[in-house]
């Protein structure tokens, strides 16, 4: 059964722009999924970078990848101009989800690439274990989630 991702009808909380580069491209001469994925990676970077976080210093924790699911929609190319639409879901106590939305504008339509999802767990990295999120982490979460 193949990977279907449903967005939440709320806007996103990034869009991060980016191009296809030659060396994001694979054997069939398109983005691959390990390159999927690190357009995820670097989309998230980003969003916890606007607000002064990174995935080390993550609001009072640390953050680690603990699930990914990539679902792909339609090719992309070099030089395909790209927008991450990255989303909030699914989240609790000591994790939460982001969704993104990969796509390309070809004119006046939004063509979907892939649609990924990431499973991100607070992690204490000294102590090897999964903890509590912080309250500067949730409210920024929260922020996005109404």
């Amino acid at each position: 059964m193949r990977v279907k991702l449903k967005f939440p009808n709320e806007k996103p909380c990034i869009i991060y722009p980016l191009f296809v580069r030659i060396t994001d491209l694979n054997y069939g001469k398109h983005v691959g999924n390990d390159t999927i994925l690190r357009y995820a990676h670097e989309a998230r970077m980003h969003f916890l970078a606007t607000h002064g976080m990174s995935e080390l210093a993550a609001g009072g924790t640390s953050l680690i990848m603990a699930d990914a699911q990539i679902a792909f929609k339609n090719e992309a190319f070099y030089c395909d101009a790209l927008q991450i639409h990255v989303f909030i879901d699914e989240l609790s106590e000591r994790s939460f989800s982001l969704l993104y939305r990969i796509i390309k504008q070809d004119q006046e339509t939004a063509i979907d690439i892939a649609h990924v999802k990431t499973g991100m767990v607070c992690f204490d990295y000294t102590a090897r274990k999964t903890v509590t999120m912080g309250a500067d982490l949730k409210n920024l979460l929260l922020s996005f989630k109404n």
